[in-house]
Order: structure tokens, then C-alpha cells, then sequence
């Protein structure tokens, strides 16, 4: 699908001189908006949190197969040109990702553990550098009553979870600062959401532990 496009939260003016954005963050968003994604990926520019960090961007998709969705999520870039000690640097990653489970798999006591993996994996397998990973995994599960009684009982699992991008070692192309990958970090990231929605790119790597694909997913 075409790149996502969207507007930018402008703090204050940069120290180069160059607008209300500065320039890396604008590159770093410019590799955001340059990634070829598997065709079952919607993915769309979505107004960015203000609070957060002085600039922020952010993307939302959906992993959608026969017009039903399997897995959603949001991936959240930040900018602080001042640097943040948490973060160990000047930028940082923050994502909410979610799917139903089927039963068996909600009951699994390792599911959390699974899953904090596949984004670990996910970064390791692009061979993404990153620093400060943290995060929870939370499943819940919902029985229905009285008018919705005839539903089966649910278990929604979610991923929260941030991340520093480690900046390339060196001088930066042109001169200027250097720039995170993001195209890489975003391309990682689409590789979770498959895998929670039980399509892992490629196929599952050996070893790896994948959702099944869920009877009934949710319709559009």
C-alpha cells in the first residue's frame, strides 16, 4: 500500500535553524514512511500523543486477512533533542500491539514470556540495534452474561512495550547527525504483528512458538 503520511507535533525551534522540526527527526520519519509491507498490513498516519517527548509521530495498522482482522497496533516515534536519561539517548520507540487468543493458547502459563520474545526476536532477526527494551504483557479474558451469554468466553492478549533505536556508529552521511534506522525498526515491528496475529513472515523460524490463527476472527 502507498506510504503512510501524516503530520508531525512541532516543539520548539530547532538549534539548527532549519524550521520547527529538526532535521534527523525528520529523516527519522521519512524512513517510517518508506517501507514496503506485506499486503495482509494496513498501515496509516494517526495524530501523534502531545505530552510524550518535544516531537512525536505515530503509525497504526492492522493485520487483515479476507477482510477480518487479526491483530492491531500502534507504533509511536519520539524525539527529544535534549536527550532523556531513560531512554540512553534522543529518541525512542513505544508501541501497543493486540489480538484474541484462542483458548488454549490463552491458558498457556509461558504466554508472556512468548510473547515479550517474538519482540526481541523480531528486533534480533532485522538485526536492529536497540538499548533499554521494557514493557508488559497482559492477557484478559471476558465471559459473557445475560443477553450475551451466547458468546464463547475471550482473551485478548497485549503488548506494551519501548524501546531506544542505537544510532549508527560513526560520522553521519553529509556531516550531519546520524539518523536511527527506522525503516528497519518499523519493518521488525510488522514482523510482531504477523506473528501475533499467527502469520510470521516467512514462516516461523525454528524454535519459535506462534499463535494459531483464531476460528472466527474479527469482522470489519
Amino acid at each position: 500500500m502507498a506510504a503512510a503520511q501524516g503530520h508531525l507535533s512541532d516543539g520548539p525551534d530547532d538549534a539548527d535553524g532549519e524550521g520547527t522540526t529538526p532535521s534527523v527527526f525528520r529523516q527519522a520519519v521519512a524512513g517510517l514512511q518508506g517501507v514496503r509491507l506485506r499486503p495482509e498490513i494496513e498501515l496509516d498516519a494517526t495524530p501523534p500523543p502531545q505530552r510524550l517527548a518535544p516531537y512525536s509521530y505515530a503509525l497504526e495498522a492492522a493485520v487483515v486477512v479476507d477482510d477480518e482482522e487479526l491483530a492491531d497496533g500502534r507504533l509511536i516515534l519520539l524525539h527529544d533533542p535534549a536527550g532523556h536519561e531513560a531512554w540512553g539517548g534522543t529518541f525512542r520507540l513505544v508501541t501497543l500491539v493486540h489480538a484474541e487468543l484462542e483458548p488454549e493458547m490463552a491458558a498457556d502459563p509461558l504466554l508472556p514470556e512468548v510473547c515479550w520474545s517474538w519482540l526481541t526476536g523480531a528486533l534480533e532477526a532485522r538485526r536492529v540495534p536497540y538499548a533499554a527494551p521494557s514493557g508488559t504483557v497482559t492477557r484478559a479474558g471476558s465471559h459473557y452474561f445475560g443477553g450475551l451469554a451466547e458468546r464463547e468466553p475471550s482473551t485478548r492478549i497485549e503488548i506494551r512495550a519501548s524501546w531506544s533505536p542505537v544510532l549508527p556508529a560513526g560520522p553521519a552521511a553529509g556531516g550531519g547527525r546520524a539518523v536511527p534506522d527506522t525503516a528497519a525498526h518499523l519493518s521488525a515491528w510488522c514482523d510482531l504483528m504477523c506473528q501475533i496475529a499467527g502469520l510470521p513472515p516467512g514462516g516461523a523460524p525454528e524454535g519459535i512458538v506462534t499463535l494459531p490463527q483464531r476460528r472466527g476472527p474479527q469482522s470489519r
